[in-house]
């Protein structure tokens, strides 16, 4: 057994989910059944139901406590070629606050209650107790890692682990209330929902304008605060509306009228996408308790 998966295995008997990482210390490549989330994602992916693949498919949502999984025929050989192992810190309720370098560290030291640390290549990992939605660039060389994302396994580390405190999760919270008007989003693709992508959809095309200008109109009515919020239930309430569809139904093209909304009220582009995203993965809301 090598080294990798007989840590991925104590780690799991501690139900911490666990994933080897390739060359790179990125998560593996989904098999060409799973490409482009064809076979309708792990839960919590882009699209609605669980992935029924046995391979080591989409990225964090393949870590597993399973033993028979991890020792499984279908994922020797990335433990064979693995780098590195990796763990969903979300799934074994944890959030991972990591620290890019050392300006970050001192950051942190005086920002942040202490916790259970983890040295890196060049900063730290400071673990706390409980789930959070993840965020990268919160601040210059900060990013969280919680939910659907995954953190390099780099050992136990030192100190007591202390319970997820307000000052981490406001790092995520605060970025919905930064003034950010005239912003643009930018988007490489297409930004306005027409039929065409939307061939797999048993709804009428006016049924789903007539949903999107309603949710569109509340976004808009929350220009001084809550329109990150908003964004995030009428993506939710979006992505409800189509979940007994064959699809494709076009929700990546509704999502962007959406991020665009709440951009044009002053949610800076980075928040709006996240909330919208999580509205249509089915995660809970940013800030929202686990």
């Amino acid at each position: 057994m090598n080294a990798p998966l007989y840590a991925a295995l104590v780690l799991a008997a501690r139900t911490v989910p666990v994933l080897p990482l390739r060359a790179g210390k990125v998560p593996f490549g989904n098999c060409p059944t799973c490409r482009g989330n064809a076979c309708g994602g792990r839960p919590n992916m882009k699209t609605p139901g669980p992935c029924r693949c046995t391979r080591i498919c989409h990225a964090w949502a393949a870590a597993t406590t399973d033993p028979a999984v991890l020792a499984s025929a279908a994922w020797a050989g990335p433990w064979r070629e693995a780098q590195a192992l990796a763990y969903h810190p979300g799934g074994a309720e944890l959030t991972v606050v990591d620290l890019d370098n050392a300006d970050a560290v001192s950051w942190a030291r005086d920002a942040l209650p202490a916790t259970r640390t983890v040295a890196t290549t060049r900063g730290e990992h400071w673990i706390y107790q409980g789930a959070m939605q993840s965020a990268n660039a919160v601040r210059p060389g900060v990013d969280i890692k919680s939910r659907m994302s995954y953190a390099r396994w780099l050992g136990p580390g030192s100190g007591a682990m202390t319970c997820l405190p307000t000052a981490v999760r406001a790092l995520v919270e605060r970025e919905e209330t930064t003034p950010a008007r005239g912003e643009v989003v930018s988007s490489s693709g297409r930004t306005e929902w027409d039929r065409s992508v939307a061939t797999g959809c048993r709804h009428t095309e006016r049924f789903v304008r007539t949903g999107l200008e309603r949710g569109l109109a509340l976004v808009r009515a929350r220009p001084e605060s809550g329109a990150g919020s908003q964004a995030f239930g009428v993506a939710q309430f979006l992505a409800a509306q189509h979940t007994a569809c064959p699809g494709p139904c076009g929700l990546e093209e509704l999502g962007w009228q959406v991020v665009a909304a709440a951009v044009s009220v002053g949610v800076p582009e980075p928040y709006a996408r996240r909330a919208v995203t999580n509205g249509l993965n089915g995660t809970p809301a940013p800030g929202r308790a686990s």
